[in-house]
């Protein structure tokens, strides 16, 4: 029997997209590989100074500081919201009206865009018309998220847990639903406890969109740049000025191309390899008998 010849001609299809990819993403990318080996005076005349701005930016403190911070505000961002995600995905409304009215009310937060929840939440925490603000400094409270570094953490970290609980535990819901009835039937059967119920059940059924929700949000909570941009502008002092901030203060603010480049890259790298740390730990555990 004569084997199909090969049609390649679907090729072509994709074709497109790898175009448009390489405009987009390759070609700035290499640009930035670029910077980050060379040096310039200006006037467009650049001087090769290989890792140099590497070497600079993994020695530098004030880059060391900034990551520290950047890795406590994630870790922070993920104990809260995803245990909060799973309880409030538990305590949904499983069919019907109120089911329908909470996706839709869950969802509402997502669909605001990052600088106007800034400025929402700027506004919200001020002292002088904010309603938060007003009110904790009518019950007595020393509140102000402007001068006080811990005010300014509490702020930001509400204000990212409001914005990104919904997609925990839209995430989880989804996972929850996907449970047949046999499954609570027979716990049923046995007597098993709630606690039993979500171990042994609802746990391992939302372990897949669980690790999506993880990474998802430390990806996001690792490049968080508009929200505490618009909120504190990375103070007060250097207190929520998280690596995104420093990094655009150091390319556009002081206009350091070649450190801002090799920072950019260091950045990028960390991420992924984070990503894929949680990535594989997380999916190995899940494939534990």
């Amino acid at each position: 029997m004569m084997d199909k010849p090969l049609n390649n001609r679907a090729w072509f299809l994709v074709l497109p997209v790898l175009v448009v990819v390489a405009f987009s993403a390759v070609i700035p990318l290499m640009t930035v590989v670029n910077y980050s080996v060379q040096d310039t005076f200006g006037n467009n005349q650049f001087f090769w100074n290989g890792l140099g701005w590497f070497q600079e930016v993994l020695e530098s403190d004030r880059i060391h500081a900034a990551l520290g911070r950047q890795l406590l505000f994630s870790a922070i961002i993920l104990a809260i919201e995803i245990p909060l995600g799973i309880f409030i995905a538990l305590n949904m409304p499983k069919r019907g009206f109120w089911a329908s009215l909470v996706l839709v009310l869950m969802a509402l937060p997502l669909l605001i865009p990052w600088n106007v929840v800034g400025t929402i939440w700027q506004v919200f925490g001020r002292v002088d018309i904010g309603l938060l603000g007003h009110t904790l400094a009518a019950m007595g409270v020393d509140y102000n998220y402007v001068n006080d570094p811990v005010d300014a953490w509490a702020t930001i970290i509400v204000m990212d847990v409001w914005h990104w609980t919904s997609l925990v535990a839209l995430l989880c819901y989804a996972g929850l639903q996907s449970i047949p009835d046999a499954y609570y039937q027979a716990a049923r059967i046995d007597q098993a406890s709630r606690w039993s119920v979500f171990r042994f059940i609802e746990l391992p059924k939302m372990a897949g969109v669980l690790l999506i929700a993880v990474l998802l949000r430390f990806m996001d909570s690792f490049m968080i740049y508009t929200e505490p941009f618009v909120v504190t502008g990375g103070g007060p002092g250097n207190a929520t000025t998280f690596l995104s901030i420093d990094l655009v203060k150091m390319a556009i603010g002081q206009f350091d191309l070649g450190p801002a480049a090799a920072f950019s890259l260091i950045y990028f790298l960390v991420i992924l390899l984070i990503s894929w740390v949680f990535y594989t730990v997380m999916t190995a555990q899940r494939d534990m008998p």
